[in-house]
């Protein structure tokens, strides 16, 4: 019992550790850089991989959004198929 609450609790401070890095965190080293030339290019790379990013996460909630339709069309057709089936004036 004891084991399981200490694996728990690893866990558990590991996923908070990695959860609690914000994302701003990467950000704010460019701040720090004095050479305006390298700041201005550090800034560059961020807007780069942050467009990067974003991307892939918009083509994917593109493609799940358009199955999750067709699903829920497939169910609505399967649902009116058997509506079809009842005997309504028996």
């Amino acid at each position: 019992m004891d084991s399981f609450i200490v694996r728990y609790c690893f866990a558990a401070s590991i996923a908070l550790a990695i959860s609690a890095v914000p994302a701003s965190a990467v950000e704010q080293n460019c701040r720090f850089i004095p050479a305006k030339p390298d700041r201005e290019a550090c800034y560059k790379r961020q807007e780069e991989d942050l467009a990067a990013k974003r991307k892939p996460a918009a083509a994917a909630a593109e493609s799940t959004t358009l199955e999750t339709l067709r699903q829920l069309r497939q169910d609505d057709d399967a649902v009116y198929r058997s509506i079809n089936n009842i005997c309504r004036g028996c």
